[in-house]
């Protein structure tokens, strides 16, 4: 499990309140997090309507669905699933880095959708960079190709001893 790094929690928090517009209950990173409602607020106000019934109170049973309706959001959202972490991770304080990097991948998918312009978080994602080549230039590296595969014709294994046959006297 990775270490926790506190700079990026407070760099999550910050940008979970810009998004929000709002400020964040005070406490620990995790505290502010578990009960799953400020993500599904989160998500919420990403993609409006993505998680249709927030509990603000209740069992703890009942909090943790907002966390599975906050994970099943942001998987429909882009976020790959091996980024979302579990339920566990954040509820019983399991694997807190793995909530911090599933909210910055939250928040770098953020970038793949034109409907949203708010804050987003962690480097920005790299552009689809297509090339074009020539004709001219496709059999140009082609000749390339061939010669460098041609370097080692003549080569053999020839003077290597086989231990299969070696015959100890």
């Amino acid at each position: 499990m990775a270490p926790r790094n506190k700079e990026q929690e407070a760099e999550v928090l910050q940008w979970i309140s810009d998004v929000l517009g709002e400020k964040l209950p005070p406490g620990p990173y995790e505290d502010v997090l578990k009960d799953g409602i400020v993500l599904c607020k989160l998500i919420n106000k990403m993609a409006p309507g993505s998680v249709k019934k927030i509990q603000e109170r209740g069992t703890n049973f009942q909090l943790m669905e907002n966390i599975q309706r906050f994970q099943a959001a942001v998987k429909k959202y882009g976020v790959p699933e091996e980024e979302i972490f579990q339920t566990a991770d954040l509820f019983e304080r399991r694997n807190i880095p793995q909530v911090t990097l599933c909210l910055y991948s939250l928040g770098r998918i953020t970038q793949k959708h034109p409907e949203y312009d708010g804050p987003t978080l962690g480097p920005k994602m790299a552009d689809k960079n297509e090339r074009n080549f020539s004709e001219e230039q496709l059999r140009a590296h082609h000749g390339e190709l061939n010669l460098q595969m041609g370097f080692n014709k003549g080569a053999s294994q020839a003077g290597q001893g086989s231990f299969g046959n070696t015959r100890h006297m």
